[in-house]
């Protein structure tokens, strides 16, 4: 509901905030320029001191003012007319010509009214921009604090891709300065409607009574001596050798006539505190007296532009890989619901397969995603939970509130429940968010109608298996044909390899990759050190994917690939000679990437988990420190990307590099040379470092242990790096 409703208004009324915004960082220039262009003078400078020097200096004054920003502008009659001159508050002597350009007029009409000038609509239009703006920071700061898991890690290292991560990491710098302008700018335009109280009203009635006699000297006119040069507003002279023409006074507080002859109020109003309160937030709008402010507001003003691109690519980019959900049945009319968890939409596929088969075997069917669930998912209805286990063992995107859901769910589903599996047996904890989902079910007390099933590596006939059971359970003939659905992908050609690991029966490649097929008119896709290349070897519809060593800055896609006995892909790709081709294609990999910034990286990987560490070293054009621990078995045999790594130590994109090779070093591994440098590893833990570690889970949970180790010392642990974003691991 958040994420729609943000989209929604967003997209709706986004080229009317992005107007509103444009124009507001263009008027939030004039305050900086109104407060550099004034002129300090002594503390405690009355209005009646200016106004006697400014008169002095300035035959022919019929007013002075008083701009937010501090400068003093005399109207002064001329031969050609009336003209306004910056004045010096010291000497009252004119410094130039005093205009607003029309271009600033432009902008304001536009900015308040849509250039229709005082008319309703513009001003309605403006003021629905601003209660839109409210709405989308109000929805935006929602899904924020659910993605960063609360305040307290709002500043935490933001995961996901590219354009997402700029969106929030913008999002989060614009966000006060727009929540201000926002919040602000609704209350003004409810005031122009006059649905709040502003006391703009608030004005003096014209004295029926003056004095008449002699004018006195300005310097000693008592209502102008009780005023600071400071509150001044507005100060009107009488007409010239008119007696009976008072001066007419605006300061900050109130405003009201004085006598020129007796220097006496001769009406006054105070101004009430809706007034008061409605210059306030016009300060806090605009800058208009708070020139500091101003550039904040700008700057942030700035941002929505790219705030509303962004925010449209990401919409759209979700809306396409949306499944599309055929004959969904109304929930009210359903009685079998399937809900999904899914972070790169596989998942989605084979449940609109159980779909089609469930309503082909009569049953009316609803599919929703895990974070959907609610009280009306349940009741006389039975209900399939398919779902992925994300990385370690842990939720994916769609299924990320579940649990939390479920906790609030007080009716089970009458019919029953089963849940199915998506995971790779080739991982320690397969299927394991699957199994606490599961878990948690039946310790709420619902009942199964069917075991838990699991799927290896999205095998479309382990599901038909499952389907088979399930259909049995069900009295119907079930039969699950699915069919994987793989990207196209980009003709690839081998350019060049590097071998190792030969000598002890442990081959590994490294192999670089151009554009192939018609290079005239194909381009690498766009990608990042640490994204994934799937490949689909012949004879399989499922896609392997390995970690590139390489971004779009380079040119070419690299990986390193191991040779696994019975290897179907790996044995492929190890076939391949330069000017052979492939077809590839890149995911991306955003829980794997470097916080942007200056702090030290300390980077650990065995055999050809190097890869992408290698990638981020070879992007590391800023020289940031990088310390490497890479473990192998033989130098002689298996130390890859060796040149490359002593090139980048002298360059000084690696800072160090601490080998740890097992047959040449007596068994020592990576762990024991981290052992060796804890200090070293404390101090840029301290300093705010992050961990990058890639390969095996045997090596991860070593090297975790050690980590555990070195950094109780200094207060803190791998579960809160973890927490932090600091702590990132790529396990194969």
């Amino acid at each position: 509901m958040r994420r729609t409703l943000h989209s929604f208004v967003g997209m709706v009324f986004g080229l009317v905030v992005a107007a509103l915004a444009l124009s507001g960082a263009v008027l939030a220039l004039y305050p900086v320029g109104d407060r550099l262009g004034a002129v300090d003078h002594a503390p405690g400078l009355t209005v009646a001191d200016l106004a006697a020097r400014v008169v002095a200096a300035n035959p022919g004054v019929e007013e002075f003012r008083r701009t937010e920003g501090g400068r003093f502008v005399a109207a002064v009659s001329g031969d050609d007319g009336p003209a306004n001159v910056t004045v010096d508050p010291a000497t009252g002597a004119a410094l130039a010509r005093y205009e607003i350009s029309p271009l600033r007029v432009w902008v304001e009409d536009l900015h308040r009214a849509f250039l229709t000038g005082d008319r309703t609509a513009g001003h309605v239009v403006s003021g629905l921009g601003a209660v839109a703006m409210v709405v989308v920071l109000l929805s935006g700061s929602a899904l924020l604090h659910a993605r960063m898991g609360g305040w307290r890690r709002i500043r935490a290292r933001v995961k996901g891709a590219a354009r997402q991560r700029w969106h929030i990491l913008v999002a989060r710098v614009a966000l006060p300065g727009l929540a201000l302008a926002a919040a602000t700018g609704v209350v003004l335009s409810l005031g122009t409607f006059a649905l709040v109280p502003v006391g703009l009203d608030d004005r003096a009635d014209f004295p029926d009574a003056v004095d008449g006699g002699e004018p006195a000297a300005l310097e000693s006119l008592a209502a102008l001596r009780q005023i600071r040069a400071d509150d001044l507003r507005r100060l009107v002279f009488p007409f010239d050798g008119d007696p009976e023409e008072p001066f007419e006074l605006v300061t900050r507080t109130g405003e009201g006539f004085v006598d020129q002859a007796t220097g006496a109020r001769l009406t006054w109003v105070d101004y009430a505190r809706p007034r008061l309160l409605h210059d306030w937030i016009v300060a806090l709008h605009s800058g208009r007296g708070l020139w500091w402010l101003a550039p904040i507001l700008g700057l942030s003003a700035l941002c929505v532009p790219w705030l509303a691109a962004t925010g449209t690519a990401i919409w759209w980019q979700r809306r396409r890989a949306r499944p599309r959900i055929r004959r969904n049945v109304a929930l009210a009319d359903a009685d079998t619901v399937i809900l999904v968890g899914s972070e790169g939409n596989t998942t989605w596929g084979f449940a609109l397969t159980l779909q089609d088969a469930l309503s082909q075997a009569g049953h009316f069917v609803h599919v929703a995603e895990m974070n959907a669930l609610a009280p009306m998912h349940t009741g006389d209805r039975r209900l399939f939970v398919l779902t992925a286990t994300y990385g370690d063992g842990a939720a994916p995107a769609t299924a990320s509130h579940f649990l939390d859901r479920l906790a609030k769910v007080a009716t089970p589903p009458a019919r029953g429940f089963t849940v199915l599996g998506f995971g790779d047996r080739e991982f320690d904890l397969y299927c394991n968010y699957a199994l606490e989902v599961e878990a948690a079910m039946v310790e709420r007390g619902w009942t199964r109608f069917a075991p838990m099933g699991t799927i290896n590596r999205q095998s479309p006939q382990e599901f038909a298996r499952w389907g088979e059971q399930i259909g049995g359970l069900l009295g119907v003939d079930l039969r699950l044909v699915h069919i994987v659905e793989t990207p196209r992908g980009t003709p690839l050609r081998l350019i060049a390899r590097e071998d190792y690991g030969q000598d002890i029966g442990a081959p590994t490649a490294i192999l670089r990759f151009a554009p192939g097929g018609d290079k005239g008119r194909r381009a690498l896709p766009r990608y990042e050190s640490g994204d994934l290349l799937g490949v689909v070897p012949p004879g399989s519809t499922m896609p392997r994917y390995y970690s590139l060593g390489s971004s779009s800055a380079d040119g070419f896609l690299e990986i390193a690939v191991r040779r696994h006995e019975n290897g179907l892909c790996s044995g492929y790709l190890h076939d391949m000679v330069v000017g052979d081709e492939v077809r590839g294609f890149v995911r991306p990999n955003p829980e794997f990437n470097l916080v942007p910034g200056k702090t030290p990286v300390i980077l650990v990987g065995a055999g050809c988990g190097i890869g992408p560490l290698a990638g981020f070293i070879r992007a590391n054009r800023s020289r940031r420190p990088m310390r490497l621990y890479f473990g192998a078995r033989d130098p002689k045999s298996d130390f890859l990307y060796q040149h490359e790594l002593r090139e980048w130590l002298a360059e000084g994109r690696l800072s160090a590099l601490i080998t740890a090779f097992s047959r040449a070093d007596e068994r020592v591994y990576l762990q024991h040379r981290m052992h060796e440098d804890a200090e070293v590893l404390r101090k840029m833990i301290r300093a705010g470092a992050q961990v990058m570690i890639v390969g095996s889970r045997e090596m991860a949970q070593g090297v975790a242990g050690a980590m555990e180790e070195i950094l109780r010392p200094a207060g803190t642990g791998v579960a809160a790096l973890r927490a932090e974003g600091r702590y990132v691991e790529d396990i194969f």
